[in-house]
Parts: C-alpha cells; sequence; structure tokens
C-alpha cells in the first residue's frame, strides 16, 4: 500500500472513533451488572469535550488525522493479508493505540482512581499506567498506585490468568510481565494484575448517573515502562477485541458477551459540525440487546486473529445496480469457508476501505449516476469528489453483508472536505482487503453478541438513543 493510498484512508480519521465517555465515579457498591451499564460518549474534538481547541482549524485536524491513521491502515492490512505472521498479544504486536479513539472515563481499584482510557475494538488486553514508572508519557490525571489500592493483586508466572495474556513472561520471582509494543513503536512494559474496575452507568434519556458497576478480578496490565504516540489525555487501552483476554470476554458472566454502541451524526456538509448538547452511548450487557423491527443481523465470523470482528459482504448496491463483492487477498484458512469473512468492522477506523478492483467498479458506477461536476481534489486524497453546489442528489448505497442490508446513510457516504468540495469517504485500499469505517456506522445502533457470533444493525436517531 503506497503512502497515498494510505493517507486516504486517513483523512477523516479526525472523525473516527474518538470520542469521550464522560462519567464520574461516586461511592461504588458491589453490582455484578444484571441490568447492564451504558458510558456517554463525545467526540474528543465537540465542544462538550474538555479536550475541545478552537484554535484547531479543520485543516489542522485533517493533517493531525493523516498522522494518527497512518499506523492503523496498514496494521489490519499487514494482520488480516499474512495470518501465518504471528500475532503475539503480549510480545510482540502491531495493534495501534491511535490517541484519539475513543476514551472511556473508568475508575480503578479499591478506592476507586478515576482514569481515562482509550475503548478499541482493534485490541485485547487492557492496560494503563501505573506507578512506580521508569518512563511514562504525560497524562493529566495522576498515575494509578497499585500500592493504594486493597483489590491489587500481581498475577503469578503460572497462573491460567498469565498463559491468558500470551507471550508473556518472568524475571522477577513469580510475577507475570507482559511487554506490548505497537506497529508505530510504541510500547508498554509492566506487570499483569488484576484489580476492581467501576463503571458510573446513565440512563439513556436522563443522562443522569443511576448506578456504579464495581467489577472484580478483571485482568489488566499494570505498565510502568511506556512510550510512544500516546498523548496527555489517554492513560492507557481498553481492549474490546473478540479474544479470550479482552474486557469483553473477561466480563462475560455480567454482559454475557454482549455490547453495543450507537454514534451521532457528524454533519459533513459543514465540516466538522455537532449537535448541540447531543453524545453516543456505548452499552454493555443486556442494556446492549438490539431489537426491533428494522434490525438487521449478520453472522460474525471467527478467524485468525481473534481479536477483529469479521463479516462476510456479499455485494454492494449502487441505485439499482448491484456489485458482487470479492476480495481474494483478505483471506485466511482458518475460517471455515475461506471465502467468509472479508471485511472488518471497526470503530477506530473512519473511512470504509475496499480493495482496489471492487472499488474502480464502485467509483465508475458512482460516477454514471451522479449528475454533477466533478472537482479534483487539491490535496489529492480523494479520487472521487464534485463541486458540491452541482450536485443534486446522491445514489442510494446498499451495503449486502450476510443475511444483512445496510443501507448507508447518504450525509455519512458524502462530506464536504473543503469548501464547495464534497467526496466519497468510501476509498481504495490498494489490494490489502477491506474494512468498514465508523461513518458508515453512524446513526445506526449496533450490537455486537460475542457469544452467539452475531451483529445486528438498527437505523436510529442516535442523537436521540
Amino acid at each position: 500500500m503506497n503512502s497515498k493510498v494510505i493517507f486516504l484512508l486517513s483523512i477523516l480519521a479526525f472523525l473516527s472513533f474518538s470520542q469521550l465517555a464522560l462519567v464520574s465515579c461516586r461511592k461504588a457498591k458491589t453490582n455484578h451488572g444484571l441490568d447492564g451499564f451504558t458510558l456517554d460518549l463525545i467526540h474528543r474534538d465537540s465542544p462538550l469535550s474538555p479536550y475541545y481547541n478552537p484554535s484547531i482549524t479543520p485543516s489542522q485536524r485533517l493533517r493531525d488525522a493523516c498522522h494518527r491513521s497512518f499506523s492503523r491502515a496498514s496494521f489490519f492490512t499487514k494482520v488480516s493479508i499474512h495470518p501465518t505472521t504471528p500475532f503475539n498479544h503480549a510480545i510482540q504486536s502491531d495493534i495501534i493505540p491511535i490517541p484519539a479513539e475513543y476514551l472511556m472515563k473508568i475508575a480503578i481499584g479499591t478506592p476507586p482512581r478515576e482514569t481515562f482510557a482509550i475503548a478499541d475494538t482493534g485490541s485485547d488486553l487492557t492496560w494503563i499506567q501505573c506507578k512506580p514508572c521508569t518512563h511514562c508519557f504525560e497524562q493529566i490525571l495522576p498515575l494509578f498506585d497499585p500500592r493504594k489500592s486493597s483489590t491489587y493483586k500481581i498475577i503469578g508466572c503460572h497462573s491460567n490468568k498469565c498463559e491468558a495474556v500470551g507471550g508473556t513472561y518472568c524475571v522477577r520471582k513469580n510475577v507475570c510481565e507482559y511487554q506490548m509494543r505497537y506497529g508505530d513503536n510504541s510500547y508498554s512494559i509492566g506487570d499483569v494484575a488484576s484489580e476492581t474496575f467501576t463503571f458510573a452507568s446513565t440512563t439513556s434519556k436522563t443522562k443522569k448517573i443511576h448506578n456504579n458497576i464495581s467489577i472484580p478480578h478483571v485482568v489488566f496490565g499494570c505498565g510502568h515502562d511506556n512510550g510512544g504516540t500516546f498523548n496527555n489525555f489517554t492513560a492507557g487501552i481498553v481492549g474490546l477485541g473478540g479474544s479470550k483476554i479482552s474486557f469483553i470476554k473477561q466480563l462475560d458472566k455480567q454482559i454475557k458477551g454482549k455490547f453495543s454502541y450507537c454514534l451521532i451524526p457528524i454533519d459533513l456538509s459543514a465540516p466538522f459540525s455537532f449537535p448541540p448538547n447531543a453524545t453516543g452511548k456505548i452499552n454493555f450487557g443486556p442494556k446492549a440487546v438490539v431489537s426491533g423491527p428494522n434490525v438487521v443481523t449478520t453472522p460474525i465470523i471467527r478467524k485468525y486473529p481473534d481479536t477483529f470482528y469479521y463479516l462476510n459482504l456479499e455485494s454492494v448496491s449502487v441505485g439499482e445496480k448491484k456489485l458482487k463483492f470479492k476480495s481474494s487477498q483478505f483471506m485466511s484458512p482458518s475460517a471455515a469457508d475461506e471465502d467468509l469473512g472479508n471485511i472488518i468492522i471497526d470503530s477506530g477506523t473512519t473511512l470504509t476501505f475496499l480493495p482496489e478492483e471492487f472499488y474502480n467498479k464502485l467509483e465508475s458506477t458512482l460516477v454514471e449516476k451522479i449528475k454533477g461536476k466533478r472537482k479534483k481534489d487539491p490535496l489529492d486524497y480523494f479520487p472521487l469528489c464534485y463541486e458540491t453546489k452541482s450536485v443534486v442528489d446522491f445514489p442510494k448505497i446498499v451495503f449486502h453483508f450476510t443475511d444483512a442490508d445496510v443501507e448507508l446513510v447518504p450525509m455519512s457516504t458524502f462530506a464536504e472536505v473543503d469548501k464547495d468540495l464534497t467526496c466519497l469517504t468510501i476509498v481504495n485500499g490498494g489490494d490489502d482487503g477491506a474494512v468498514y469505517g465508523n461513518l458508515a456506522q453512524m446513526n445506526f445502533l449496533i450490537g455486537y453478541d460475542v457469544v452467539n457470533h452475531k451483529l445486528s444493525f438498527l437505523p436510529t436517531d442516535c442523537t436521540k438513543h
């Protein structure tokens, strides 16, 4: 994949799954989460975010987005196209800790200490920075001090929990240690431990805190040596991937493998515009069940690596014309049928990107359907752009997954990336596979059931969910 393609995949990452769960934790009480829990989600560049910087221009955000997304785009293609390459969750990993993804504000330990961590469906091991720290990146909130928590417990070298992390090592006597190294040269090294995690749940409508959920014995990494591209408003990562060490799998007794999110739409006709006072949601447990007459459900395909959520894309429709999808490069022999699981759905990738051969067919079909004046992107990132005022209407685009037809929201598919310049946000990924990005997921309630291996879409006004 050349640099232009990767920049193309990156350019809208400023709209990515980079939002902030703003919750506060009062005196925690033990609750096994029978009703599940819900957290608010706010885009990091929204005026509602404490990190909002009005002095940064949209152009600067675009440039920043290119840097944030470069490694993530190459990571997916590297791991998915070359399944024989070792994917060691502890010793060597190319998972990308994009600093501008969704953040969850959580509380760790007893008494609970609040901190921020990136919520990432492309990661498994949850870790945060801890004292004592031989080398740490700067963060706003104090470092977690395990010596001040009565529930902190080191995991021994020979325990099943240490083995579940994978690739751990023992230098000190009976202390399970991990080492995460990322594709952008970021890293975290520390002890594998267990601790109580506390979440302040909110109601869907009033957004008032109504219950604190405290979950004991969560296995995580206590990082004593960390560095790289992390920024100062996060302390680590919450892994929401599909492996057995992920946060989702560890909370199986409480949430039964279910979580969902609803991303509020960003007005792409007015660059970087947010609905006033609106936040998205991420739900865990029974609250994450997606139901209703308009729900469509597609299988989650299990294959290597089990971190990622693979779906099967059969075709894409533009208006009445259906294009059969095939991605010969994006296969893994570990699937029961190597033709299944040809696209990753990812919360941390903004654009949707498709293999070059198929993308070219899609673009040609769109050019036939769209009546408007084509206009060159001066930055040469987007290949299909139009003079905004010249286009009367854009055609309907439907992604046909197995058993689930998902009609994309037009305002998330065509973005005004510059003054009077509207471009397609589905892009050419070269020969390197396919990722269903979060722009295509906006204004859908998307539910994951990792126990029954199903993913559901429900068209939803996420500003009201």
